[in-house]
């Protein structure tokens, strides 16, 4: 009788331990995914964060940047027109697929609406895309600007500036 007992003593013991590991388990598997959300949350909100600063830091494609310095560039004097939009969209695809040229001018158009100096996302987005790009991407970067300027047929004295500004911070000399 004595070894009943005992036998039966140990499987309680072992259904105790045994419950309260997997107890345990289920607390580190919970403790592991509100951590998990924790730095989800905190990567989500330095994202926000930073896109609330400027739309311009939340770029990190040389496409998008090539067509939001576009837009700002170009829309600064004048209202975009779809002369304009069909010339960027021509710019764009001819270094994208037609997925991504979409995203870009969208983005583009956006982030430039959201600015109201080209200088400002001249300043931001040259150096970022003269780390990216070789000195002919970034002489055809130029001259897309300056065609997609012209669509509108005239140029303006301002345009030519922020042109030169951009030479400058793409790293060209200036004459």
């Amino acid at each position: 009788m004595h070894i009943l007992i005992a036998a039966i003593g140990l499987m309680g013991a072992a259904a105790f331990w045994w419950y309260r590991v997997k107890y345990m388990s289920e607390a580190a598997s919970e403790v592991a995914d509100a951590v998990g959300r924790v730095r989800g949350s905190v990567r989500r909100k330095k994202l926000r964060k930073q896109a609330a600063l400027s739309p311009l830091t939340a770029i990190d494609d040389p496409i998008v940047a090539a067509a939001t310095l576009i837009t700002a560039v170009v829309s600064e004097d004048t209202p975009l027109t779809p002369e304009h939009e069909t010339a960027i969209r021509e710019a764009v695809s001819g270094i994208a697929d037609a997925k991504k040229t979409d995203e870009a001018v969208i983005y583009g158009k956006w982030a430039a609406s959201q600015i109201d100096d080209a200088n400002v996302v001249i300043d931001k987005l040259a150096p970022f895309l003269r780390e990216r790009l070789d000195v002919d991407e970034r002489e055809q970067l130029v001259a897309m600007v300056d065609g997609v300027a012209r669509a509108s047929g005239e140029r303006s004295l301002a345009h030519d500036q922020r042109v030169r500004r951009l030479r400058q911070k793409l790293g060209f000399e200036i004459h």
